[in-house]
């Protein structure tokens, strides 16, 4: 998913395209990770959500061989698009299937787990895009990709096809295949719930996509080692996923959801302002930590919204934080050249904070309301 954030100078020099070019990469991959769960929550409702999980990852393989292979620059984005088509279905559906199974007083303690997992594949394709970029060569990154995902979804279809298929309406009636949709976004929590998080990945995820040019650039590190640095957001994300069970118990959902914005702000306001490269780990650390105890926090609420329609609650909810990874990648290539990343780091600072302190009062009230 973050593989190619840190391959954009290399990918600029190859194509011979501006940072604002090459950084379709990553907002294509998201555009096409956030419509296709217009598809995925439905059918996964509808087909099983193990069973639609095993099949879009086998597909992955495509997308991954396709940027591997590109001999020209449009063929290495019709590769991304098609890649986070497949990869869309995996981590929402796999989300709406814990929702199924865990009780939800226990359910954030176990999405917390399952972000561990996320958070290893974070890490390791941040390192890795970087790593393959300065070394192998960046094509290693994606033919490494293709066959990971071909091994992953075999195993997963093994499992997938002895799992039962969901049960039919009670009243027998065939589902029309949006009513979902409708469903979940007539309900005024899941609106707000859905806003926050399109809004989240704007202005983070807007800003942290540069995060290893801005390394490169400004400290001339290696991309290997910018790309290492900037995916010390994964270790906040673990350190979350550690603590998940003292921070719920001590600061409840309210707490996390203020606590996180403000930690993001802070983690922020420390890559701007690092005089040098060391000082921006401790920066990435908190971004992981806050972004993980917001967004976690918004999971929880995501996996309620609509117990009905699980699968599809979830999978918009997906689409929603990828529209606005898209968008925010996107407005951030066309202002970087004109204000450079560190005072768009500047501007993420004030953004995310109010994104948390909006959603803490949001939900602080809808807390009081149902007590």
């Amino acid at each position: 998913m973050r593989v190619s954030d840190a391959m954009l100078p290399r990918l600029a020099s190859e194509f011979s395209q501006g940072i604002s070019a090459v950084s379709a990469v990553v907002s294509l991959f998201a555009i096409a990770y956030g419509f296709m769960q217009f598809a995925y929550g439905p059918l996964g409702d509808r087909l099983g959500k193990l069973r639609v999980i095993a099949v879009a990852t086998m597909a992955g393989l495509i997308g991954n061989l396709i940027c591997a292979l590109a001999p020209v620059f449009p063929l290495l984005l019709a590769g991304r698009v098609l890649s986070g088509a497949t990869a869309a279905a995996v981590i929402p559906l796999s989300m709406a299937w814990i929702g199924d199974q865990v009780h939800y007083s226990q359910r954030q303690t176990v999405l917390a787990r399952f972000l561990t997992g996320q958070m290893m594949g974070f890490i390791a394709g941040q390192f890795a895009g970087g790593w393959f970029s300065d070394t192998l060569g960046w094509r290693g990154a994606f033919f490494t990709l293709a066959a990971i995902f071909l091994t992953v979804g075999v195993v997963l279809w093994q499992r997938a096809r002895n799992e039962p298929r969901p049960a039919a309406n009670p009243n027998g009636e065939r589902r029309r295949p949006f009513s979902g949709v409708a469903n979940v976004v007539g309900r005024p929590w899941a609106r707000v719930v859905l806003a926050t998080v399109l809004i989240e990945g704007f202005v983070f995820f807007g800003a942290y996509a540069f995060v290893p040019l801005y390394l490169h650039e400004r400290f001339t590190l290696s991309l290997t080692n910018a790309g290492l640095i900037a995916a010390t957001l994964g270790l906040g994300g673990l350190a979350f996923s550690f603590s998940v069970r003292f921070l719920v118990q001590r600061l409840g959902e309210t707490g996390l959801a203020l606590g996180g914005g403000s930690l993001l702000a802070a983690g922020l306001a420390l890559i701007a302002l690092a005089p040098s490269a060391p000082w921006v780990v401790p920066g990435c650390l908190a971004c992981g930590l806050g972004f993980y105890m917001l967004h976690n926090t918004l999971q929880l609420n995501a996996t309620q919204m609509a117990p009905e329609h699980r699968g599809t609650a979830v999978s918009l909810f997906a689409s929603m934080l990828f529209l606005g990874q898209a968008g925010g990648v996107t407005v951030a290539g066309l202002l970087v050249p004109l204000m450079g990343v560190r005072s768009l780091l500047g501007c993420g600072v004030l953004a995310v904070f109010l994104v948390g302190l909006v959603f803490f009062l949001r939900l602080r009230n809808k807390q009081k309301v149902a007590a």
